[in-house]
Formats: structure tokens, C-alpha cells, sequence
């Protein structure tokens, strides 16, 4: 009859192993995870960094919706991987009323990061324009999941959504 300490040193050896192989594969999925994440990184001090993507904001703000869309195609093009460039990118397109472009822009800054509130929030916002209410619902849902009602992006597009008015 095997003794309870002969069986934990049998067994030790296999679960030290597993252990090891556990450890071994969670380290390399973090690193694949955190070097994904770096690819797609953005910052308000990368974005500030960008000569174009600062020229796309003042255009933006100035209202002035082919120099945003300009410049933040520059941006796009010079760090493709920038959620925030596509999505202001998308936002500019959407105000100079190109919506294929626009949402082709929402498309890709939440391809590269599937969490951006502003990329959710402005897709809503065109669905809301294109006459398109169970997607900019969607949109809306998976902002509350995301940040909750309190969020500035969510109540940007529940205002969009309660002042539709069919087109």
C-alpha cells in the first residue's frame, strides 16, 4: 500500500512539469498579447506627436471637412496602426458626407482596437444618419457594456438616437 508521501513525491515531479508548461504558456501569450497591444497602441501624446493628425484636429475643429479629411488621411497613412487617426478620420468623412468612407474608418480604428468608445460612438451616430436605428442601438448597447450611460460617448449617441428624425 503506497504511503501518502510516496505518492505526493511520484506525483510532485508531473505536477512541477505542468506547472512549468502552465507557466511557460501564459508567459508567451502575454507577450504576444502586450506586443499586439504596443502594434496598436494610441495616446493623446503619440497623437500630439503627429504633425498631420494635429493639423486633422484643427481642421476638425474649424470645421473645415476636406483638410480634416486630408490630413487624417495623411496621419492614417504614416501610422496605419492609429485607432485614433482612423476613427477622426471617419468622424471628418462622416461631416463632409461621405458615409462609405466614414464607415470604412469606423471599420478599421475598431479593428485595431474593439474597444474605442469614440469609434463605437461615432459608427452609432452614422448609423443614426444613414437611417439605420437597430444598428446605432447595437452601437449604443455595446457603449454601455463598454463605459456604462455616464460615459460622454454614450450620451453622445443617445441624444443622437432620441432627436432621429426620419430623412
Amino acid at each position: 500500500m503506497r504511503t501518502l508521501a510516496r505518492i505526493a513525491e511520484q506525483t510532485m515531479p508531473t505536477t512541477n512539469t505542468r506547472f512549468r508548461h502552465a507557466a511557460a504558456l501564459l508567459g508567451a501569450l502575454t507577450a504576444i498579447t502586450l506586443s499586439h497591444a504596443a502594434d496598436t497602441e494610441t495616446s493623446p501624446a503619440k497623437n500630439a506627436a503627429s504633425t498631420d493628425y494635429v493639423a486633422g484636429q484643427q481642421a476638425v475643429e474649424a470645421k473645415q471637412w476636406k483638410a480634416a479629411v486630408d490630413a487624417l488621411t495623411r496621419a492614417t497613412l504614416q501610422d496605419p496602426k492609429n485607432a485614433d487617426a482612423w476613427n477622426m478620420l471617419g468622424y471628418a468623412s462622416r461631416w463632409a458626407g461621405d458615409y462609405k468612407a466614414a464607415f470604412a474608418a469606423y471599420e478599421r480604428a475598431l479593428a485595431l482596437d474593439p474597444h474605442h468608445r469614440g469609434a463605437h460612438s461615432y459608427r452609432g451616430v452614422a448609423y443614426v444618419r444613414t437611417n439605420d436605428l437597430a444598428k446605432a442601438r447595437a452601437e449604443l448597447a455595446t457603449l454601455d457594456g463598454l463605459c456604462g450611460k455616464d460615459c460622454e460617448e454614450y450620451k453622445l449617441l443617445a441624444r443622437a438616437i432620441a432627436e432621429y428624425k426620419p430623412q
